[in-house]
């Protein structure tokens, strides 16, 4: 399959993705409840979140599944490239294991302690320099910058780079699942807006066109059941996996700058954590916010759960434009 296919073989990929995710979450949902795989909720946190404890959690599971089926299915459609699709899915892969260390050791332990920040940085430094050196040797060390059109070579400082984008990635996208639906619905406008960009930008990517479209699906078909009020949590092995793979789409189109732009509501969420906890040492107890991440100190201050989503979307949605734009 290539990109002059069109837009029915890429919405066949979606609708595949769709299909399996929400029939697996589906399924997900009676399993983890009778294994008592429910979520840990911290007592520091929101208090009106006290009363989702023990919802099933781990979801994520499902629609990793959903992306993985879809992607493989396209390598047997004519013309399929499978380098990039295959490097898209090991990075899904290698830090959806982190989360799922993480949320096996949370919910055999009964507690909100997986992996210790360390082990979780080492593993994920270690994930994205293969990942890294993987695409040097086959496609190279260039990058496209937004707005000006132009790639830039960044030779031996592309394997930094693309760590940074992936251990970043990777704990922004975590940071931002603490309310139902946010991390997926969020995720999905961006994993679009790359599908459209792998379709249509610069004669178009096809890995990336795929694993967007994919994404998308998967996504869609696990918010059946994760939009307020949620039924199931994707856990730190659907957020991770999310940030592994939105990475790995970007750094395989060589679109590593449109990351920050369509995805900026990571980039916050990321920043209000950090902003909080630099003030409150500094300070001695005193906060910026009402509580981090971000979508917490707009919860605290009245805004329902659904509010915080819906305007946290709409805000994505016009950076995915910008960033859409920027490219064209």
């Amino acid at each position: 399959m290539s990109t002059s296919h069109g837009i029915g073989a890429y919405a066949l990929i979606a609708a595949i993705a769709f299909a399996v995710s929400m029939l697996v979450t589906a399924r997900m949902i009676p399993l983890m409840r009778h294994r008592q795989f429910g979520q840990f909720i911290r007592e520091e946190g929101p208090q009106a979140h006290l009363s989702k404890a023990g919802t099933p959690t781990m979801g994520g599971i499902a629609f990793i599944i959903g992306i993985t089926v879809a992607i493989v299915a396209s390598m047997f459609m004519k013309g399929s490239e499978a380098t990039g699709k295959i490097a898209i899915l090991l990075s899904m892969f290698a830090f959806g294991a982190i989360g799922f260390i993480d949320d096996y050791n949370k919910v055999a332990k009964k507690q909100n302690e997986g992996l210790t920040p360390k082990q979780k940085l080492l593993l994920q430094v270690i994930f994205g320099a293969a990942l890294a050196v993987f695409m040097m040797t086959k496609e190279g060390t260039t990058m496209l910058i937004p707005f000006f059109g132009k790639t830039v070579d960044f030779g031996i400082l592309y394997i930094p780079f693309v760590i940074f984008i992936e251990v970043a990635m990777a704990n922004a996208v975590n940071l931002t699942d603490g309310l139902d639906g946010l991390a997926a619905s969020t995720s999905s406008i961006v994993a679009c807006t790359f599908a459209i960009v792998g379709m249509t930008v610069h004669g178009g990517n096809e890995p990336m066109a795929v694993a967007g479209q994919a994404v998308f699906g998967a996504l869609l078909g696990f918010l059946l059941y994760n939009h307020y009020p949620a039924k199931i949590f994707m856990g730190d092995t659907g957020s991770m996996a999310l940030g592994g793979v939105l990475s790995a789409m970007a750094i395989v189109g060589h679109m590593e700058w449109l990351l920050p732009i369509a995805g900026l509501i990571y980039v916050i969420e990321a920043l209000s954590v950090i902003i909080q906890v630099t003030y409150f040492k500094k300070t001695g107890g005193k906060r910026v916010f009402r509580m981090a991440p971000i979508h917490h100190h707009f919860e605290l201050g009245g805004w329902h759960e659904t509010k915080v989503v819906r305007v946290f979307c709409i805000f994505t949605f016009i950076c995915c434009v910008i960033a859409y734009l920027s490219v064209r």
